[in-house]
């Protein structure tokens, strides 16, 4: 099958793309390297350098790679400059998303699977574990996008007969997220003690978030494809984290008795996120597998093994 990754060379992105080639299905990667990187990018595929906010050059790419399915996996990610930039989050968000659907209806599309979000679509929740009925009711600009991109693959659906699968995922971790300015906080936790530098907590660390492993969210991103179904799932495990556990089990991991350092809470953030995996697990067939203690370690270890970088920003 002929299938085009957006931000195949990013994170969540080139770990699809290694279990879609591992599949034999024909891949091809657009990203624009702002923090992607190419050594990332499986040999079996191939790698087309472009921004989605440049609707020539993304309809040009389509056209000639006439994907059958597209995962959109690029995004402008962190929270926090979406708050401080809402304008830049939407043309990132919302004008990529519509160029590369405009550009892909009539060309062969089939499907969409597109990376949503299980932690901002949903806001402040009301009950924990949320499912996808959960009222979305986000409070920054990134959840705002993400909600709106759900709702305009809705319209592509209604209107052109595109399928499409939103994932939304839990709060991402793993191997070859970057320490040094990615949205996540295992990475860049990892980083600073592995620098032998104190970790800043926002707020009281008490704010939750459902971890979920990047292996695990590629096996769910071809989950998507292998048992196709209209509409929203949750990605995530169905369990609560706050950040001053994560913290002691990352530092426990490193051998280090520094405690964090804790500053005022950051703009936009939820205060508990935690999501249930249970409608996809009945329809696409897809649970996590791996814990997080035995995923953090994966992930310690992981950043031990590579070399010395710039220093990591704070989280």
């Amino acid at each position: 099958m002929r299938i085009l990754v957006t931000g195949g060379a990013g994170f969540i992105g080139s770990h699809t793309v290694d279990a879609l080639t591992e599949r034999s299905h024909e891949v091809t990667v657009l990203d624009n390297l702002s923090s992607g990187r190419k050594e990332r990018v499986n040999p079996r595929a191939r790698l087309c350098q472009a921004d989605l906010r440049d609707g020539r050059a993304v309809s040009e790419i389509v056209d000639q790679e006439r994907p059958e399915v597209i995962y959109h996996l690029a995004a402008q990610m962190d929270v926090r400059r979406s708050v401080a930039d809402p304008a830049f989050d939407a043309q990132v968000n919302l004008i990529g998303l519509l160029n590369l659907m405009e550009a892909a209806r009539g060309r062969g599309l089939k499907r969409v699977i597109f990376a949503s979000s299980g932690g901002a679509i949903y806001g402040e929740q009301e009950f924990f574990p949320c499912d996808e009925d959960h009222p979305c009711n986000p409070v920054s600009p990134y959840g705002v996008a993400k909600l709106a991109s759900e709702r305009y693959l809705f319209f592509y659906r209604h209107e052109y007969g595109i399928g499409y699968t939103a994932l939304r995922y839990g709060n991402v971790y793993g191997p070859r997220q970057d320490p040094h300015g990615e949205a996540g906080v295992v990475a860049i936790f990892c980083g600073r003690l592995l620098s032998g530098e104190p970790c800043t907590i926002y707020g009281d660390g008490c704010q939750t978030r459902d971890y979920v492993y990047v292996g695990d969210v590629a096996r769910a991103n071809v989950a998507a494809l292998e048992h196709p179904a209209d509409g929203a799932f949750n990605v995530g495990t169905g369990i609560e984290t706050d950040v001053n556990q994560l913290h002691a089990e990352l530092a426990n991991l490193a051998g280090v008795k520094s405690r964090p350092v804790y500053a005022a809470p950051r703009p936009g953030e939820q205060r508990r996120s935690v999501i249930s995996p249970q409608r996809i697990a009945l329809r696409l067939g897809w649970q996590p597998k791996m814990s997080l203690r035995a995923g953090l370690a994966e992930t310690f270890e992981y950043f031990k093994r590579q070399p010395p970088g710039p220093r990591s920003t704070p989280s």
